[in-house]
């Protein structure tokens, strides 16, 4: 009897070292196959991300357009109260041409965007306002408007088309931006000149191909990172005699 249970107990250590090295490449064979499985997906999101991103500032784009259309001007880049204090971005103010109406309808706009009487519309996350290749917060936006003193968002003040007179197909409105310079998508906050002048090589981009931009007329372009420093100062201003020669 002790010799059968010594017997049982004496697995061949080879075995086990068979048994084991069977099992790796069991596994080894399994992570190949969902890679390689998994490749052509990721090779296909991007492109799509990246047309998703160019379809959200097209709806932007119309959205700014009709608001013009409505109001005989862009809106600010934000709203300001009796003490020069900001209240509420631009993103808010065209949320009803974003067929976002019965949010905006809730808005108090007399107080601020992060004042608790205007907390449950942040809460509500407008998908638009955010790339899909972005690894913001949901509630943060990936698009900034650039305020410039001669650009089309200059703080407060308003600016029609007739005041772009170097062409609304050579001047820029909006911008996208990585997770690091996002923004609360109601927060007064946005680009500024030094951060669109300081796009290189080294950026972080959430699109390989550049950074994807909103024109005043409507349309979209990629800015690629090596754009030489004049060209993007001269999408930047609304009457500087200096739109980039075709």
């Amino acid at each position: 009897m002790y010799t059968s249970r010594r017997r049982q107990r004496s697995v061949p250590h080879e075995c086990r070292q068979a048994l084991t090295l069977i099992e790796l490449l069991v596994c080894l064979a399994i992570i190949a196959v969902v890679v390689a499985l998994l490749l052509p997906v990721t090779r296909t999101r991007e492109p799509a991300r990246r047309s998703q991103c160019r379809n959200n500032l097209k709806q932007i784009g119309l959205a700014l357009h009709n608001y013009h259309d409505t109001h005989g001007s862009f809106p600010p880049a934000y709203t300001v109260d009796s003490y020069g204090n900001r209240l509420h971005s631009w993103r808010t103010l065209i949320l009803p041409y974003m067929d976002q109406g019965p949010l905006y309808n809730q808005l108090d706009l007399s107080k601020p965007w992060d004042d608790p009487a205007n907390a449950e519309v942040f809460k509500s996350h407008v998908t638009c306002y955010r790339c899909p290749s972005s690894a913001a917060a949901p509630d943060q936006t990936s698009y900034l408007a650039i305020l410039a003193p001669n650009g089309c968002f200059r703080g407060s003040t308003t600016t029609t088309i007739t005041e772009i007179e170097d062409g609304t197909s050579q001047t820029l409105l909006v911008i996208e931006v990585d997770a690091a310079h996002a923004v609360p998508w109601m927060s007064p906050a946005d680009a500024d000149r030094d951060l669109f002048l300081s796009l290189d090589a080294n950026s972080k981009l959430l699109h390989s191909r550049g950074m994807t931009a909103l024109m005043a007329d409507g349309s979209i372009h990629t800015l690629p990172a090596d754009m030489p420093a004049a060209e993007r100062v001269a999408m930047l201003t609304i009457a500087g005699n200096d739109a980039k020669q075709p």
